[in-house]
């Protein structure tokens, strides 16, 4: 038995007065509306309503299922109106998890525009280059650079990054300047092990990739360790455009090997589910991938 069902069924034959009335309200016949209060009976153990020819009147213990199924339904009927809202209306705390870096040096300003833009968010953001688990650590969202694996998470690309190698005006003026690829090897070089051991470093070419292995004083799982090291003349570093932008502006860093980056990685916005998809989590997505294409 749908206790759910039965319970409205119930609330709608004492509103309407009659099984005939209920049975109008909610389309069924009149003999299934019946039975469906009298199976409700059964599983209860007590009997509901008095029956006569003319009328139906409540027991003291119907009128007291009345009130309680009532307020149910009513509660019930709430809970889809909020949850109906918050899937047309961005509203809610909206939990993202973005790399450290990418996070601070490209989305920091985004973050602050969407909040204004949408005031019903709040946005708990969570800054970290540790791979989480969205369902198990409890994130709406999460922002990822490189290759997806496959797995049930949905990963809508939302842009994307290149490596470049730079150095210090100091380094260079001190050390010189590779001319290629291969002279890295005699050069100190900085490592990012996120990416893998931080041993060797992968370059684009027209025939494929070029991998040149590295060492050098420092190796470290944050990009901007890397570069303050870089800025203070540790070595050479092979880091994405958002960490450097602003140094290589500034003069305070210099690319290197111009002719050479890496190959593009992807930049994903990762999520749960596409069904039913909240508007926060969808809004935010959309925001972000519309910043990018700007």
């Amino acid at each position: 038995m749908d206790l759910f069902s039965s319970m409205r069924m119930y609330v709608a034959v004492v509103d309407g007065g009659s099984f005939a009335a209920a049975a109008e309200k909610l389309e069924i016949s009149r003999a299934m509306a019946s039975k469906q209060i009298q199976k409700l009976e059964e599983h209860l153990g007590t009997r509901l309503l008095n029956r006569t020819t003319r009328r139906l009147s409540l027991t003291e213990t119907g009128r007291e299922f009345y009130e309680r199924s009532t307020q149910i339904m009513h509660d019930v009927e709430e809970a889809e109106q909020v949850a109906g809202q918050m899937t047309r209306m961005p509203q809610g705390v909206l939990r993202v998890t973005i790399p450290l870096s990418y996070g601070q040096h490209r989305l920091a300003s985004l973050i602050g525009d969407y909040a204004r833009a949408y005031p019903q968010v709040q946005l708990d953001i969570s800054l970290s280059d540790r791979k989480v688990d969205l369902i198990e650590d409890g994130f709406d969202l999460a922002i990822r650079i490189g290759a997806m694996a496959q797995s049930d998470l949905i990963a809508r690309k939302i842009g994307g990054v290149r490596s470049i190698v730079c150095a210090s005006p100091a380094y260079v003026a001190q050390h010189g300047a590779p001319q290629n690829p291969e002279e890295l090897k005699r050069h100190a070089c900085l490592g990012y092990t996120l990416t893998g051991s931080g041993s060797d470093w992968r370059f684009e070419t027209p025939d494929g990739s070029l991998i040149v292995p590295i060492s050098g004083p420092i190796r470290a799982d944050n990009g901007d360790i890397i570069r303050l090291a870089a800025l203070s003349g540790a070595g050479i570093l092979f880091q994405p455009h958002f960490i450097v932008d602003e140094d290589l502006a500034a003069g305070r860093l210099i690319q290197l090997l111009p002719g050479w980056q890496s190959a593009e990685l992807g930049v994903y916005a990762v999520y749960p589910s596409r069904k039913h998809l909240s508007a926060k989590v969808r809004t935010f997505v959309d925001f972000l991938a519309a910043a990018q294409e700007s």
